[in-house]
This record gives structure tokens, sequence and C-alpha cells, in this order.
């Protein structure tokens, strides 16, 4: 006769034995995640990105200090002594310039590009660190949610075979049909292929979890049940929307980019207005030689004072930097606003998932309820002869993919936990302690 125990506790049965076995291998999401900070290319290459800003901005800053330079030049003439008696003229010189800018908008531009620059490299790296905690979370799940989908399919399968040699023994005596050992074994045979495929399911996504994180063989930590999953609030989607508008590194990166439109605006303009640098330098000069010119021998030289400088007409180019960077800015004004109303989207749309998710957590919970009473009823008809083998399969069939389907919308729950604090710009790594604490130990 089939087993009357839900599937899911036999096959945590089973995946206890395993997790005892492979203790040193099982991970916890916590630990998994601060292994892909440390492996995975794609955060790895965002985070070199943004630390990039810092150098460039350094650089910027250098355009309010002095500059110095050294100049050197040696030179030597020998005359055709066809012409002229022979001789030759020698010289040597040398000087250090020094230029401090004390007027220049252009350059104030500039630096103020750079250190804005710094901010959006900031929010550029929060984005890329919340993507791959979405991205290990989902990978976390979805391994064991491969594991739940083969431990069903295995759970089916032994049951079938207990329905099958049941009804080969029941034909064989007589008190059954043929009928019911050909549905046993056609049942059997698909779950077999089921197997096959959970199987091949299962090492796809391990690989993926182990290519993420940098380790071989993996093995995730099942939730503890009974699973009692977190409360969302706020319960409304305004708030999480309100939230993400002031906080998005996304909305941020954007507001970012319409600054560094204006201050491109300004640099535009600057070109038409005047600079002032102070200007100093000190050299020496040496000359020899028959044909020297002038007095030979050496001088010293010295000056300071103030450059102005005062553009006056560049033939139109100017101007029509002045219009290009004004609509561009109007673009970064426009990106704003659409980057405002996607994060306003999705962060909806990422509540209302996971609103669904509680519902239909709850739903599937009372679903298995019933179907392990529909089982069980089932399996009294079967032995009183009111019900045939092909019903205690299906109610079987029924129980199993019922249970295997909540512990997925568990995981979706979850998951998409993380993915609403990501749409409005909150998600941190230490969102996971909350999932962690659900895990087995």
């Amino acid at each position: 006769m089939p087993a009357s125990r839900p599937a899911l506790r036999r096959s945590g049965a089973v995946a206890a034995a395993l997790l005892a076995a492979c203790s040193v291998q099982a991970q916890n999401l916590k630990d998994l995640y601060e292994a892909a900070r440390a492996y995975d290319a794609t955060y790895l290459s965002a985070r070199a990105q943004a630390q990039s800003a810092q150098p460039r901005a350094a650089g910027a800053e250098a355009l309010a200090r002095p500059t110095l330079a050294l100049t050197a030049a040696a030179s030597t003439t020998r005359l055709d002594p066809q012409h002229f008696p022979a001789g030759d003229s020698n010289a040597l010189n040398g000087a250090l310039n020094a230029r401090y800018p004390i007027i220049n908008r252009g350059n104030d531009a500039t630096i103020a590009q750079a250190r804005r620059g710094v901010d959006a490299a900031k929010a550029d790296l929060e984005l890329a660190e919340q993507d791959l905690v979405v991205r290990v979370a989902q990978a976390y799940f979805d391994v064991l949610a491969a594991q739940d989908t083969l431990s069903t399919v295995q759970a089916n399968k032994l049951a079938i075979t207990e329905q099958l040699a049941s009804a080969k023994r029941n034909f064989e005596v007589g008190t059954a049909t043929i009928t019911d050992t050909r549905e046993a074994q056609a049942k059997f045979d698909k779950a077999v292929a089921d197997e096959i495929a959970a199987e091949n399911a299962l090492s796809s996504k391990g690989i993926a979890l182990d290519q993420l994180v940098g380790r071989s063989g993996v093995k995730p930590r099942p939730l503890v049940l009974p699973v009692v999953l977190p409360l969302l609030a706020p319960v409304d989607a305004e708030s999480w929307v309100n939230a993400a508008d002031n906080a998005h590194p996304g909305l941020n990166r954007a507001r970012v980019g319409l600054d560094i439109a204006r201050l491109e605006t300004e640099k535009a303009r600057a070109a038409t207005r005047f600079t002032l640098d102070a200007v100093g330098s000190v050299g020496a000069a040496r000359t020899s030689g028959r044909y020297a010119t002038g007095m030979a021998g050496t001088s010293n030289t010295a000056s300071i004072g103030l450059q102005f400088n005062q553009p006056l007409y560049t033939g139109g180019q100017t101007e029509s930097r002045i219009q290009e960077t004004l609509l561009l800015e109007e673009k970064a004004r426009q990106d704003l606003d659409g980057v405002r109303r996607t994060i306003a989207l999705n962060t909806r749309v990422a509540f209302l998932g996971v609103q669904s998710g509680h519902a239909q957590v709850k739903a599937l919970e009372a679903a298995e309820s019933s179907a392990r009473l529909a089982l069980e009823a089932t399996q009294l008809g079967y032995r009183v002869g009111v019900r045939v083998n092909l019903d205690v399969l299906n109610a079987q069939t029924q129980l199993y993919q019922t249970e295997r389907d909540l512990a997925r919308a568990r995981y979706d729950v979850l998951v998409g936990s993380l993915r609403l604090r990501q749409a409005s710009g909150q998600l941190q790594a230490g969102d996971l302690d909350a999932i962690n604490a659900l895990l087995a130990r």
C-alpha cells in the first residue's frame, strides 16, 4: 500500500541525512554572499570602475593647483669658412616656469563634475551590490527548489513503485484487473523520466550557484519547518515608492547625471569668460663662441606677473557648444523623470508580487492539508474496494505536487522581498540575516 505521510516530510528526512553527511560543505545564504562578493567578476568589475572615480577626481582637483615646468635648450652654430672666418656660436639656456590659476570658471566646473562623478560611482557600486544580493539569493533558492522537485519526484516514484507491486500481486490472485497494473506501470515509467529531468535540473542549478560563489559542491541549507515567513512592512505600496524616491541609488545616479550636465553647460559658457593666472619664471642663459649673439657669458632672468585672457571671437564654436550642452541638459532631465517613473512602477509591481506571494503561500498551505486528507480518504476507499489504484496514484501525485508548489512559493516570497527592497533602493547585505534565521543551523 502507498505511504500516507507527506512527501516533503519523507524527503526532509533524506535531505537531513544528506546534510549531515555533507555538513562541511553546507553553507548559509550570508556566507555564500560574502564568497560571491570576493569572486563574482561582474561585481568586482563594478567595484573597480567605482574605485577609479577617486583618482579621476584627484586629477581634476589639480586644475586648481599651481603647476611648475622646467625647460632647457642647447644649440651650436658653425659658419662656412669660404665666406667668413671660421668660428661658431654656442647657446645654453634653461628656465623654471610657474603658473597658478586665480580665476578659471571652466576649471571650476570640471572639478565640480569630477566630485559629482565620485557620487555617481558610489551609486553605481551600490546598485551592483544590491544586484549581487538578489542574484545570490535567487541562485540559492533555485537549488533548494530543484532539490524539492527531485525529492517530490522520488517520493512519488517510490509510492508508484509500491502501488505497482500491489497491483501486480492483486492481479495474480485475481482481485484486480490488468488495467490497474498497466496504469501503475505507465505512471512508473513517467516517474522515471521525471526523475531524470529533475536530477539534470538540480545539477544545472548547482553548477550555476558554484560558479557564482567560486566554490565547488555547495550545499545550501534548507528552511526549517514550520516556516514562518517575515511579514510585509510597510503594508502599502506608496510607502515603498516614497522610500525609493528618497534613497534609490539609481535615482541618485540620475540626479548626479543632471548635475553633471548642468556643469557641462557652465563649462561651455566659461569659454566666453576671461581667465586670470599668476605666472612667474626664473632662467639662465650662457652664450659662447666667436660669433656669439650679444655679449658672451652668462645671464640670469626672473619675472613675475598676472596673465589675463579674454576670448573675443571663436567663429561660433562656443555658441554651438552652449546650445548642445543645453539640449543634453534637457535630455538628462528627461532621463531623471524616466528613471523615477520606472522605479515607482517596479516598486509597485514588486510589492504586489510579495503581497500575492504571501496569499499564495496561505492558499497552498490549505491545499496541502486538503490534499493530505483527500489521500487518506482515497486510501481508505481503496482498502474497502470503492476506489481503484489509479485514484490513489492521482491523490498521491496531487499531494506531492502541492507540497512542491508550496515550497517554491515560500522561496519566491523570500526572494521577492529582497527584490522589493532592491526596487525601492533599500536593499543591503544585512537584509540576508532575516532569511538566514529561517535556515537550518
